[in-house]
């Protein structure tokens, strides 16, 4: 039995090999797009018309509506907060403080926040708000 050998161009491409890549792609990108570092505790944010993404960190401290403050989902009374940021500072090496306080909050907590990081040596601070739609 013969066979015919011809080294011929290609003359139709195949784009469903590149269509599976392309869109295995867009959805790996539309799935890790979404995710935002959330602490356990729920707490109602501020509204702000000019909010901005925030820059994920590692030292994130939440107030909840009763006065309660979280080092990320751990709790921690204020005395002992600015021991538990240095503890965290050390290991990650960051230099931003996320603050989440409920919008109830008196502000006298956020600022005596403030006071303990300042302590031990942090000079950036974001309070996280919600974007309003309106």
């Amino acid at each position: 039995m013969k066979f015919q050998m011809t080294n011929q161009k290609l003359q139709l491409f195949s784009y469903s090999s590149l269509t599976d890549i392309v869109m295995l792609l867009l959805i790996f990108f539309l799935l890790t797009s979404q995710f935002v570092i959330n602490t356990g505790v729920k707490v109602q944010l501020p509204g702000a018309k000019q909010n901005e993404q925030t820059v994920p960190s590692k030292l994130v401290v939440t107030i909840d509506l009763d006065g309660n403050i979280f080092v990320g989902s751990e709790g921690v009374s204020i005395d002992k907060l600015p021991g538990k940021l240095e503890e965290i500072k050390a290991v990650s090496n960051e230099s931003m403080l996320i603050i989440r306080a409920d919008k109830t909050v008196a502000l006298d907590f956020v600022i005596n926040v403030i006071d303990a990081a300042k302590g031990v040596g942090l000079e950036k601070f974001t309070i996280e708000t919600e974007k309003l739609s309106y």
